[in-house]
Parts: structure tokens; C-alpha cells; sequence
């Protein structure tokens, strides 16, 4: 069949079975697939923008051959859409696919065997036939019924987008947020997806727009604009933006006049979504929860130090003299003016670098406390640090999630300012990765008689989130904090702890000795595929052989990008072959090839699954028939089904802001000119800071000394100081 194109070629229509997606790109949907079609004895290649799609799907495309240069003769669609297919082994192909939850190659067989070609038509119109066939029982019947709705319904979503010049493997997401109502809420608001839909860009929801007929000077438009330019100033860490930034990136992104932005400004701000307030005598905008959560923090810091101290009467000379005695350590002059100033404090800042002391100062604060039988909590952000808490205090340690009790229902914590923690003290650690929104509500939580202790090192990366609390609470000057500077000695003879402090203090880190084993080691490496070559070689031979360490449960490659032949997604895959060479025997979706025994890490909160944003775990079981992925996380099995896997990334390698939080065994971390926006000192102190037994930078000697002399502190936009004085 052939129709024709705009520039008078001739168009074809070309179907068959997806054998193998070889590209795949999230936001943009533009794919690179391998097509098995009818008369070929080889897969062919097509190009074009899909939906997400997985081998064994039947699709139709329609477009033109084209030569290329580099590739070969390829087939260039216009359009790619998926059809059932109509032979008996393409239906049993799309049913072994996993595409419909239940349904595996066994029970394909099954299917096919009893229905024929007749089987799509008996799973939409006779349902209750499948419960007839061997194996399967009412639980599978369901699934199969229920997965076959739900994929059909996030079809005719894709079919949509895609009629209005969207290619989005985000439709499971769009389906599981409205339901049945999803194309009638696109319609009605295409914005909506910008803030209701993880990875749907304002663009995207710009482009249906557009293709609905939404005029360009729209007021909603307008509003919408605005709310994604703030929001992604936010993403940038700050808690408000300068009016006039604002407004000039509102006006270049819309491109419309400045007076329709200021227009659309006002109307937010008298719908509540805005709020207007003078920084530093500067006129800036906030994202109203922001700056609710900048007012809670600074409220709840107040009320907290105003309360009285739950040990009051406690003989703080004679309590730091129990504490030598129970912890069997003589402490050195500062470490006993930290647990003073600790004891006499209702709300106290711990800061300081590896090696100074945090973890000795909370033990003893946690003996003396003990002894008066306090409620003690202990929590963090990340599951990860939360283990270690607890592993360095022998006490039961808590994420912040976890400790305030997500209700998925309410989407909100059960524990608040009307149903406070039941407590007494409060020690919270890795402090620098709480942003402002999560610190008020950990904070309206603590109740009025408890005492807070902050525990943080201040000088490593700002949380991921808008606000920098640590900073800020330390600026204020409001709130005790007390330094730790002084390196002990067992630290003092590491050169991981020794070089983060030089790092840290814009000094090179020292070379290691030749010849000798040492804990920290600079490799120099000419350019990208210099570094790449000797990574690998270091993480898949080198270290194991020298060291004795696990490449994939002891070793953990940092890099400062997610993009780039040196960023994560390149050498995930790259070591993903080396270290699971079965990975083709897994699940493959969103790009990515998902296998038991791969290393994955978490990418957004999910609350319902009780995972969060940096938490890694080694994938369990993959289940074909049922598309469904299990991670181990902590000894905890989570499952996932296909649609849900653009949660997961490969871990073997992970951004150093993803690392926050966390340590490991052996880190090696890659630097080069190419990182040269991402290379900061506190990005290289979190990175240094996170091995505990090794660290090793592969790179060019330029791109750490720019990382080590670049300082960029203090530059988020926040007035949370300000309202703490």
C-alpha cells in the first residue's frame, strides 16, 4: 500500500514483529527498532517516534527507505503504530512478549492452543472462557482480563499524543493518574501534566496544547508558563526566583510580551499558587508550598528553643565524666565543649569533615541522654544512612519517610503538628541532604518538650531538593552550633580522610606512595576513552585482584553526569555486560535491559511502594509472564511491574548526588574537561567523602584541579536565615 508525502514521495506501509528496540529515548519517544517483516529473511531497521513498545509487538509504519551513510539502508516512518497481530504466531509472539501481565510463552501456548486467532476477541468479549484452560485458575484469569483493559486504555492515550505530534513512553503514567479519564483531562488542561506527571515536560504539554488549538498569548498558557519557569528554578535548589528572572525567562519561553507574563503573575498569585515577598529588599516570587515550608521551618526552629530541655538539672560536667567512663574513651578538650554545648542545648548543630569526631560526640550524648531514660528517635534521609546511624549507635535508626509515617491515601505523614512524634530527643543525620519542604515536616512533627540535634557535614553537596536548611540555620546564627575540626588519630592515618580535607580546604589531594597499598589513589588518564579503558579495567580486574573487593557489591563508580560517554546511562551498560553478562535474558523496557542480579537504584519517591529517591538494590526475579520485576531493598522484596520500571536505573554507576547519604567499600570516580560545568570542590568532597576503605580518581590532572579550586557555596536563593533571626 502507498500514500503520499508532503514532498511528493511516495509513502509505504511497512508491519511486522518488534525483534529488538536498539534506541529508545524517554522524553522525546524517537526509537531505533529491529522489524522482522514478512518476506525478509533478516529484521529490518525503522526510525520513527513510538510509544513505549517491547519486543514481540506487532506494528505498522508507515514512511520511506532511506540510505544512510553511517547505518545502512534503513526505514524512515512517519508514523509507527501498534496492531494486534493477525497470524497465529504473531499472536502467540505478542502474547510471550509480557506485554499482558499473566501471560508468558507457557500460557501463550495455552491460549493459542484452545482460541486461535479468536483469542483477543475471547479475552475482550468472553472473559470467563480462560478459566476453563489448564493452569489457569480465577487470581490469572483476573490478571490477564485486567492487564488487557488497562493496556488497551493506554493505547487509545497513546494513540492520542500521538494524533497531536507526541511520542511520550509515559502513557502507564498518564493512565495510572486519571484512570478512564485521562484523555478528557488532557483536553481540557494539557498543562496538568507538568505537574501532575514525573518526566512530562512543560514542552511536551506545550506541543498538545498547541495541537488542540490553545493560542499562544492564552492566559493559560501564560500561567502555566510561569508556574514551569519557577519550578525549574526550584529544580536549580532555590526556594524563589527574582521577579525579573522570572519574568525575562517567561517572556523568552513563551515568547510573548512581558505585560501578559506580569498578567499571568498576578492571577496566580490571587489564586494562591504564588506568592510575592522581598528578599534582601529584592521583589522575588515563591511556589506557595515553599514558601509555606520556609515559614514552618523558621516557626517550628522557634518554637522548638523555646521549650524547656527534657534532662534539665543534669550536671553537665559531671555527665561528660559518665560518658569517658562508659564509652572508655578520654575525650580531647574540644570533644568535651561539643558534649557540653550539646547538653545545654535544646536545638544544636554537629558539623564537620571525616575523621572528626560526629560519630564518637553522638555516642556520648546518646549515653548521658540514655541514663535519664529518655525517648530517643533516630532517623535520616536515605535508608542507606539511616543503617549506618543505626550501626554506629547499636540503636534503631529510621529515614525520615519512615519515622513520619506516609499515608499514600492523604498523600501526606501521619505525624504532625496534631499528632506529633512521641519523643524526647532527636537526632537526625546527613542533615545536608534535607530540603526545605522535607525539614517542615520532620520539624512540625517534634514536639514541644524534645530536643533536636542536626548531625551534617555542611561542606558537602546542598540537598537535591530547593532550600540549603543546614546552611541556613548555621548563618542565622539563632541556633548553637558547634564545629568539629580536629582529625583524630586512627582517622589521621587515612588518606581518603586526609585528602577530602585538603579537598575541602581548595589543596590537591597528595599522591599515594609507589609500591605501597594505600587507601587513596589519583590514576591520570589522557581523554574520555583513555579513562574509560582503564575504569573498567580497574573495577572489573585491578581492585578485586589487589584489594579482594566485590566489583558489584563493594565497588561503586561516581561520575559527576548522567549524559556522555563517561556519564551513568554509558557506563552502566558497560559494566552492566561485564558484570551480568545474562542481562539479555531479562525484561527489557524504557531502553533499558532489566536482569536478575543487576544493580539498580531508585530515581523518584514512591510512597506506596515504600522506596525513595536514591535507595539501591539488586534486582531478584524477573517474570516474563507476569512482567514483573522484583528488587531486593534492605532485605525487602519490592515488586514492579513493566510500566513501572522508568523508576529504576542501573546503578553500577550512579551520579555523586545520587550517592548522598551513602558509603561504600571502594569508590572510583572518573573526572574530565567534559564534566567541566559539574566541576565543583563539594562535588568532589560528597565523592571522595563516600568511601570508607578506597577511593580512586581516573582522570585528567586538569579537570581536578579545576574541580579542587572551584568553589561554588552559598548561592541558592533562600530567606529561611532571615526568618530564623
Amino acid at each position: 500500500m502507498q500514500q503520499s508525502l508532503s514532498d511528493g514521495k511516495a509513502a509505504e506501509t511497512l508491519s511486522g514483529t518488534v525483534v529488538r528496540i536498539v534506541f529508545h529515548s524517554e522524553q522525546s519517544g524517537f526509537s531505533v527498532l529491529r522489524l522482522q517483516v514478512k518476506g525478509s529473511r533478516d529484521p529490518v531497521t525503522v526510525t520513527g517516534y513510538a510509544a513505549s513498545l517491547s519486543p514481540g509487538e506487532f506494528v505498522s509504519c508507515n514512511g520511506e527507505w532511506h540510505n544512510d551513510k553511517s547505518y545502512g539502508m534503513q526505514f524512515r516512518a512517519g508514523e509507527i503504530s501498534v496492531t494486534p497481530p493477525a497470524t497465529i504466531e504473531g499472536i502467540e509472539k505478542y502474547l510471550a512478549s509480557g506485554m499482558v501481565r499473566g501471560v508468558g510463552q507457557h500460557f501463550a501456548k495455552v491460549l493459542v492452543e484452545a482460541f486461535g486467532d479468536k483469542v483477543f476477541s475471547v479475552i475482550e468479549n468472553a472473559p470467563d472462557k480462560l478459566g476453563s484452560l489448564p493452569g489457569i485458575g480465577e487470581k490469572r484469569s483476573r490478571m490477564i482480563i485486567d492487564a488487557w483493559h488497562e493496556q488497551k486504555a493506554v493505547r487509545d492515550i497513546m494513540v492520542f499524543l500521538q494524533s497531536h505530534s507526541v511520542g511520550t513512553a509515559r502513557a502507564v503514567r498518564i493512565y495510572k493518574t486519571y484512570g478512564d479519564k485521562a484523555i478528557e483531562v488532557v483536553r481540557s488542561d494539557p498543562y496538568r501534566l507538568v505537574l501532575d506527571i514525573p518526566g512530562i515536560g512543560f514542552k511536551t504539554a506545550d506541543t498538545i496544547a498547541s495541537s488542540l488549538g490553545t493560542a499562544q498569548d492564552s492566559p493559560m498558557r501564560a500561567r502555566a508558563g510561569v508556574r514551569f519557569v519557577l519550578q525549574e528554578i526550584a529544580g536549580e535548589g532555590h526556594c524563589a526566583s527574582t521577579r525579573q528572572r522570572l519574568v525575562d525567562e517567561s517572556s523568552e519561553l513563551l515568547g510573548i510580551g512581558r505585560e501578559n507574563i506580569e498578567l499571568a503573575l498576578s492571577e496566580e498569585i490571587i489564586h494562591g499558587r504564588l506568592v510575592a515577598d522581598d528578599i534582601d529588599g529584592v521583589p522575588c516570587i515563591y511556589l506557595a508550598q515553599l514558601y509555606r515550608a520556609e515559614n514552618s521551618v523558621s516557626s517550628s526552629v522557634k518554637r522548638i528553643v523555646a521549650g524547656r530541655l527534657p534532662w534539665e538539672g543534669l550536671d553537665v560536667k559531671e555527665a561528660v565524666r559518665i560518658a569517658e567512663e562508659q564509652t572508655g574513651l578520654v575525650f580531647s578538650a574540644s570533644q568535651k565543649n561539643a558534649l557540653r554545648a550539646s547538653l545545654q542545648s535544646k536545638l544544636l548543630v554537629i558539623t564537620g569533615g571525616p575523621g572528626v569526631g560526629k560519630t564518637t560526640l553522638v555516642n556520648a550524648i546518646l549515653k548521658v541522654t540514655g541514663s535519664r531514660k529518655l525517648k530517643i528517635t533516630l532517623c535520616a534521609p536515605t535508608g542507606r544512612a539511616a543503617k549506618r546511624l543505626s550501626e554506629s549507635t547499636g540503636l534503631g535508626a529510621k529515614t525520615i519517610h519512615r519515622l513520619l509515617e506516609f499515608d499514600p491515601q492523604a498523600y501526606d505523614f501521619r505525624k504532625n503538628r496534631d499528632n506529633p512524634l512521641n519523643t524526647e530527643l532527636i537526632i537526625v543525620d546527613e542533615t545536608s541532604m534535607i530540603d526545605v519542604v522535607l525539614m517542615a515536616k520532620l520539624l512540625a512533627a517534634v514536639p514541644d518538650n524534645a530536643a533536636v540535634m542536626f548531625v551534617g557535614d555542611v561542606d558537602q553537596l546542598p540537598p537535591v531538593g530547593p532550600g540549603a536548611v543546614l546552611d541556613d540555620i548555621i548563618a542565622s546564627r539563632t541556633v548553637p552550633v558547634v564545629f568539629l575540626t580536629e582529625v583524630f588519630r586512627q582517622a589521621s592515618e587515612s588518606r581518603i580522610v586526609i585528602n577530602a580535607h585538603r579537598i575541602n580546604r581548595g589543596e590537591m589531594p597528595l599522591a599515594h606512595e609507589e609500591n605501597m597499598l594505600d587507601d587513596f589513589y589519583f590514576v591520570p588518564a589522557s581523554d574520555e576513552d583513555d579513562i574509560r579503558s582503564k575504569l573498567l579495567e580497574v573495577v572489573l580486574k585491578r581492585i578485586p585482584y589487589r584489594f579482594g573487593f566485590d566489583p558489584l557489591k563493594d565497588i561503586q563508580v561516581l561520575t559527576p553526569m548522567n549524559r556522555g560517554g563517561l556519564g551513568t546511562k554509558s557506563l552502566n551498560i558497560a559494566l552492566q555486560k561485564e558484570l551480568n553478562p545474562d542481562s539479555r535474558k531479562g525484561i527489557s523496557r524504557f531502553g533499558t535491559d532489566f536482569a536478575p542480579g543487576d544493580k539498580v537504584i531508585q530515581l523518584v519517591n514512591n510512597y506506596d511502594k515504600d522506596v525513595f529517591n536514591g535507595d539501591i538494590g539488586v534486582i531478584q526475579s524477573v517474570s516474563q509472564e507476569d512482567s514483573l520485576v522484583v528488587v531486593l531493598f534492605d532485605g525487602r522484596e519490592v515488586e514492579y511491574e513493566s510500566g513501572e520500571l522508568d523508576e529504576l536505573s542501573l546503578a553500577y554507576a550512579t551520579s555523586i548526588h545520587k550517592s548522598q547519604g551513602s558509603e561504600y567499600p571502594a569508590v572510583v570516580i572518573p573526572l574530565t574537561m567534559q564534566h567541566y560545568i559539574m566541576l565543583q570542590r563539594n562535588l568532589l568532597y560528597t565523592a571522595v567523602t563516600r568511601g570508607k576503605q578506597l577511593v580512586m580518581i581516573i582522570g585528567q590532572k586538569k579537570a581536578l584541579n579545576r574541580a579542587v579550586a572551584h568553589s561554588v557555596a552559598g548561592n541558592r536563593l533562600t530567606n529561611l536565615a532571615f526568618k530564623l533571626q
